[in-house]
C-alpha cells in the first residue's frame, strides 16, 4: 500500500476519522490497527516479521534493564541482543546472494525498524532510557505506518513520549500536516516520477547514449532522488502531524551545503545523526589513541558500513568510500580553504563549495544508480558534451511539455527550499490575505493532479 494510492487514502481516512472519536487508550489500537493493515497489505510475511523484531525487542529491552539493575550480565543480554537483530537484517538482506534463491523477498521498511530496534536498546543499555513496559506502546513505536517503509528513523525518547499520551491534533497542526502532504505529493509526482524513467533509460542503455546525455542524466539523479525521497518524508510527517505526532526532520536544505560533512547533516538526517551516534561516536572513541588516522579510520569505516546498508554490492561499498574519502580530504584541507575563501571571498567561495559538493554528490552516486563497478566507470568515462545528433539530447529524450513542467517544479522547490532555510514559510503564509492564500492553493492542487504523473507509486528507498 503506497502513500499514493486509493487504497492508502480509503485507510487513512478511516483511521483518521475513528481515532478522533474513540478515548486515548482506544486511538492506540485505532493506530496499530491500521499499522498492522498497512504493512499486512504488502505481505502478510512482513507483518509476520515485524511484530517478531518488535516482541523480540521489547523483550530485550527489559532483560537488559534488569540485568543493568543487578549490574551483572547486561553487556552479554545487550550485544546478544543486538547480534541477534543485526544477523536477523543480514539474513534477509543477502539471502538471495547466500542461497542463490531470487524468490526470497527482503521485508519492506525492516532498514528502518531494525535501526529504531537498535537505537532504542542502545539507548536502554546506556540508561538513557526507560525499557517500555507496555507491548502497545512499544509496537507502536515500531511499527507505526506514516514512517514505516522509509523512516524518519525515529529515536525512543523522541517518539514514546508522544505515544504514551496520544491525544487528538489541533486544527492548525492537522492543516500544516495537509500542506505538507501537498509539498510532498509535488516533489513526488511533478517532478521525481516525471524525470525518473528517461534517467533509467539512460543509465540502462549506457553504450549507447551520447556523452552529454550521460552528463544530464549524472546531474539529474540527486534532484530525482531528493524530490522523491524528500517528497515521501514531507507526507510522512504530515501525517504523523494529523494524529498530533510529530516526527523528526529529516531534510534541511541539502544541496546549500557546502561540504560534504554538511551535507550529510543535512541529507537524511534521521540516518545520518543514527550512524554518528551509535557507529561513528563509539568508534572514533575506541581509535582516539591513533590521533588523525584514528578519526579517518572511523570516518571510513563508517561511511563504507552505510554504503553497504543501502544494498548487496560493490557498487554501494564504493559510494561510500567515496563519501569518506571526501570529507577526511576536506578535514585535512579546511586550512588551504579557509586561506582560497580569504582570497577570492565569502560570496564566490560559498558559490563555488555548493557547485563542488553538488558535484561530488551526483558523481558517486553513479556507484549507487549502476548495476556494477565496471558500469559506473565506463559511464563516468563517457561524459561529455557531445551528442549523437544535437544538442536537444541535452533533455535526455524528455518532451517539451515535461520540461516545462518538470524545470518550473524544481524552481519552486529551490525557492520553496530558499525561505523555508529562513523561517517557517507555511507560518509566514498563513499572515497573508485569505483569497491570496487559498488561490495558491487551489493552483497547487489543480497543478497536481493536472500535470502529476499518476501510477507510479513505488518510492525509490523502499528497497533500502
Amino acid at each position: 500500500m503506497s502513500f499514493i494510492s486509493l487504497e492508502f487514502v480509503l485507510l487513512l481516512l478511516l483511521c483518521f476519522t475513528l481515532y478522533h472519536l474513540v478515548s486515548t487508550q482506544k486511538r492506540k489500537f485505532v493506530l496499530l490497527a491500521a499499522s498492522g493493515v498497512f504493512i499486512g497489505y504488502f505481505n502478510p510475511l512482513f507483518l509476520v516479521t515485524a511484530l517478531a523484531v518488535s516482541l523480540f525487542t521489547y523483550r530485550a529491552a527489559i532483560l537488559v534493564e534488569q540485568a543493568s539493575e543487578k549490574k551483572r550480565g547486561s553487556r552479554l543480554i545487550y550485544w546478544g541482543s543486538i547480534s541477534c537483530l543485526v544477523l536477523c537484517w543480514i539474513g534477509f538482506r543477502y539471502a538471495n546472494r547466500l542461497t542463490g534463491d531470487t524468490g526470497i523477498v527482503f521485508p519492506l521498511g525492516m532498514s528502518f525498524y531494525t535501526f529504531q530496534a537498535i537505537g532504542y536498546l542502545t539507548e536502554v543499555y546506556w540508561e538513557e532510557e526507560k525499557a517500555e513496559r507496555n507491548l502497545v506502546n512499544l509496537l507502536l513505536y515500531m511499527l507505526l505506518f506514516m514512517k514505516f517503509l522509509s523512516g524518519p528513523i525515529e529515536r525512543s525518547t523522541d517518539l514514546l513520549p508522544q505515544i504514551r499520551k496520544l491525544s487528538p491534533a489541533s486544527y492548525s497542526m492537522m492543516t500544516y500536516g495537509l500542506k505538507l502532504i501537498v509539498v510532498g505529493l509535488v516533489k513526488k509526482l511533478l517532478l521525481a516520477d516525471h524525470i525518473a524513467p528517461y534517467i533509467d533509460d539512460v543509465f540502462h542503455s549506457m553504450h549507447t547514449v551520447s556523452g552529454i546525455e550521460r552528463l544530464m542524466a549524472c546531474l539529474l539523479y540527486p534532484i530525482e532522488l531528493y524530490a522523491d525521497f524528500s517528497g515521501y518524508t514531507d507526507m510522512a510527517i504530515g501525517t504523523g502531524m494529523l494524529f498530533g505526532l510529530k516526527l523528526s526532520p529529516n531534510f534541511a536544505h541539502p544541496f546549500a551545503a557546502q561540504t560534504t560533512a554538511e551535507f550529510w547533516r543535512r541529507w537524511h538526517i534521521s540516518l545520518s545523526s543514527w550512524v554518528r551516534d551509535y557507529l561513528f561516536l563509539p568508534l572514533s572513541s575506541f581509535t582516539r589513541r591513533w590521533g588523525q588516522w584514528g578519526m579517518a579510520a572511523s570516518l571510513m569505516v563508517t561511511f563504507i558500513a552505510l554504503g553497504i546498508w543501502h544494498g548487496a554490492g560493490w557498487t554501494f561499498a564504493v559510494y561510500g568510500l567515496i563519501q569518506g574519502l571526501v570529507i577526511v580530504w576536506e578535514l585535512r584541507t579546511e586550512r588551504i580553504r579557509n586561506k582560497v575563501k580569504g582570497y577570492i571571498g565569502k560570496p564566490l567561495f560559498a558559490t563555488l563549495s555548493v557547485i563542488r559538493t553538488y558535484l561530488i554528490f551526483a558523481v558517486s552516486l553513479v556507484f549507487f544508480k549502476a548495476q556494477s563497478i565496471s558500469d559506473a566507470f565506463y559511464f563516468l568515462r563517457n561524459i561529455s558534451f557531445q551528442s549523437h545528433v544535437s544538442w536537444k539530447e541535452i533533455n535526455i529524450g524528455m518532451s517539451d511539455h515535461i520540461c516545462i513542467v518538470t524545470g518550473a517544479t524544481l524552481l519552486l522547490i529551490l525557492l520553496y527550499d530558499f525561505f523555508m532555510s529562513r523561517g517557517d514559510l507555511h507560518l509566514r503564509f498563513e499572515k497573508q490575505p485569505a483569497l491570496f492564500r487559498w488561490t495558491v492553493y487551489y493552483l497547487i492542487v489543480f497543478a497536481v493532479f493536472a500535470y502529476g504523473k499518476f501510477g507510479t507509486e513505488d518510492f525509490i528507498y523502499l528497497q533500502f
